[in-house]
């Protein structure tokens, strides 16, 4: 990888993760409602659910991206061990993408009246729907995982940026919970450690730069 592509990576990281934030901050639908309300919900805020949408669909992009620069922080210790994790990562992100496209679609039938409750029921029992939402999920959430064990094992950040990201983690069983204020929470802790790691990595650019430079 050439390092000089770290910083711009970095600057995708941390802009990926925000948008993350900003997209869950524009999301109308409480996290338990059901298929009735779930369809008002988007009907009536049908632009904010495409807004929401549109930011899923940049920080998918902007955290592929930033992917070089979490790597650039694994030089040698841990370093299979965070390629494993970013590889498993990226199935999280580029599955991002896959899910604002959906959630595009999800938008136009209701706006459209093409679907109704009990319609969404079903589509929802879909297995082949579940096995490609389970699928990202997993990949997003064991990949952050993965990254923040690969992190610890590196010890290239401060420790309070894997702690973040086993915190991201570790609140997704409970987050529905927690209402808007845990959601919130929840992915700022994914953009703070995100940002760790974009610091760390122009930081370890930076001294690479150095050594790099001819001594007189």
């Amino acid at each position: 990888m050439r390092y000089d592509w770290v910083p711009w990576s970095a600057s995708a990281l941390v802009v990926g993760a925000m948008s993350l934030v900003f997209g869950t901050l524009l999301n109308p639908q409480p996290a338990s409602s059901s298929g009735a309300q779930t369809i008002r919900i988007v009907d009536q805020a049908s632009g904010q659910y495409l807004a929401m949408a549109v930011m899923f669909f940049f920080a998918s992009v902007t955290l592929t991206l930033g992917l070089p620069a979490v790597l650039s922080v694994f030089e040698r210790r841990g370093r299979r061990l965070g390629l494993l994790a970013v590889g498993v990562f990226t199935i999280g992100t580029v599955g991002t993408c896959g899910y604002a496209m959906l959630m595009v679609f999800f938008r136009a039938l209701v706006v459209g009246g093409a679907i109704g409750a009990t319609d969404l029921k079903g589509v929802a029992d879909d297995t082949g729907l579940k096995v490609f939402l389970f699928g990202w999920v997993a990949g997003f959430y064991l990949g952050v995982l993965l990254i923040a064990v690969a992190l610890f094992v590196a010890r290239t950040v401060p420790r309070w940026v894997p702690s973040l990201l086993v915190v991201f983690v570790a609140m997704q069983p409970v987050v529905s919970h927690l209402g808007r204020v845990g959601m919130a929470a929840q992915v700022l802790a994914l953009a703070v450690a995100f940002t760790g790691i974009a610091m760390a990595a122009v930081t370890g650019e930076q001294q690479r730069a150095t050594l790099r430079q001819p001594a007189f």
